[in-house]
């Protein structure tokens, strides 16, 4: 059983909401370019340093679910039953993740980060360290015995899933079509 977090890390967790929320308000209201870090900090009541002690990057506090991203990835492959196939498991988290993101309220967000090159540039960043391990996790599994480049291959074409469905008028028709293709690689490796 999972002891509940102490009181220090309640605290400082809602810290971190905390500057995230403040800095995405900031971020739709003035614009991600027009906002500096010291002014994200500033509404939120903290230093600089409070700040960067959570983000390490002013880019990361419009992607401040990274870690939770690429955690429920690699979860998915860790924590599955056994005998459990990996696509279909995998396909199910996207899906949620789609359904997450594709929620009311956050097209402002992704028009934001559509907008900006440094946003981007980031997310793709991102992407490529999730494809990583992932890649990893599945390379890792003993109950599977593909090659390395396969199992890189697949958690790119995961990953990319993701982005490509969010970017469609039906986000999980997409998912499930893009996941036909992958299980249809997976099943040839």
């Amino acid at each position: 059983m999972t002891e509940p977090p102490g009181r220090r890390e309640r605290k400082k967790a809602a810290t971190r909401q905390k500057i995230a929320d403040t800095a995405l308000r900031l971020f739709l209201d003035r614009g991600y370019d027009a906002v500096g870090i010291r002014d994200v900090a500033a509404e939120a009541d903290v230093a600089v340093t409070t700040l960067f002690s959570h983000f390490a990057s002013k880019e990361a506090l419009v992607f401040e679910q990274d870690d939770n991203f690429e955690q429920r990835l690699t979860q998915v492959v860790t924590n599955r039953a056994p005998h459990e196939p990996l696509i279909p498991a995998l396909r199910r988290e996207i899906q949620e993740m789609v359904r997450h993101c594709t929620a009311d309220g956050t097209v402002p967000i992704y028009r934001m980060i559509d907008e900006s090159r440094a946003l981007r540039e980031y997310e793709e960043s991102m992407r490529l360290r999730h494809a990583e391990s992932l890649a990893t996790a599945i390379a890792a599994d003993p109950g599977l015995s593909q090659t390395t480049t396969a199992c890189r291959t697949i958690a790119r074409f995961v990953i990319d899933a993701y982005s490509l469905a969010r970017e469609t008028d039906d986000p999980q028709a997409a998912v499930d079509e893009i996941f036909q293709m992958i299980e249809a690689a997976w099943e040839v490796t």
